[in-house]
């Protein structure tokens, strides 16, 4: 008989809260996450789904934007406004829904676009769990990287400006980081999308601008004439190395 003591150690399984008024999608994702692992809770709207997450809280939700009584984008903002970090990730059916969601500023942690793989969703999902799980996880020298006042954090998913903490979703991460990786080198949307994107979803190469506008306007909190991501008109962007 094994002892309580010296039974192995078996961590949670992670709780993801799935958000669609439509009821065949919501079924499909309810089963890509158990495929996975995770243990499921599910709403049918955003009034629903609000009220799950402070009924048991997910340690992620993935919520489609357009819904009826609360949309996504109003979810999202409702979270933020309260100070509510938990990570979100958007389903948005077209890529002008990217924009406007980045361009309010919302704070969503990621955005994948309909129709997606589940490999996609399940990619993203993985990602924004491991930065959470990294929180207050010592971080060795082989995990950080420099760039004059940037420092990158690559298990945490994490960015410091100055030494100030910039919130960046896993695709602005992605994108500064690809761009630093090769400081002085143009590089293509095409490219950066690749780097960015990592998968086989399909959002139009312009989504780049749409990111990097973000990142430029968090980072410029920190340091207002930060001009370090630099546009190259007809090829795509650079770091400026100087």
């Amino acid at each position: 008989m094994v002892s309580e003591r010296s039974r192995p150690y078996t961590p949670p399984v992670p709780v993801v809260l799935l958000i669609d008024d439509d009821e065949a999608v919501l079924d499909v994702l309810a089963l890509v996450c158990e495929d996975a692992g995770f243990a499921v809770q599910t709403a049918r709207d955003g009034r629903e789904g609000l009220a799950a997450i402070r009924a048991q809280r997910p340690d992620l939700v993935v919520s489609d934007v357009n819904m009826p009584e609360l949309d996504g984008f109003a979810l999202c903002r409702s979270l933020r406004e309260a100070g509510d970090g938990l990570p979100l990730i958007l389903l948005t059916s077209r890529d002008n829904e990217i924009d406007e969601a980045l361009g309010l500023d919302l704070g969503a942690d990621d955005y994948v676009s309909k129709p997606f793989s589940s490999r996609v969703l399940l990619s993203r999902i993985k990602a924004l769990l491991r930065r959470g799980d990294a929180v207050g996880v010592a971080v060795t020298e082989s995990q950080v990287r420099r760039i004059g006042s940037l420092v990158l954090h690559a298990e945490r998913l994490e960015a410091h400006y100055a030494q100030v903490t910039v919130r960046l979703t896993v695709s602005e991460y992605r994108l500064i980081d690809a761009l630093t990786r090769r400081p002085g080198v143009v590089c293509t949307r095409a490219h950066l999308l690749e780097e960015v994107r990592g998968d086989d979803s399909v959002v139009a190469e312009r989504i780049i601008d749409t990111y990097v506008r973000a990142i430029r306007r968090k980072i410029e909190a920190v340091e207002a004439d930060f001009d370090r991501i630099e546009t190259v008109i007809g090829a795509g962007y650079r770091w400026r190395d100087g």
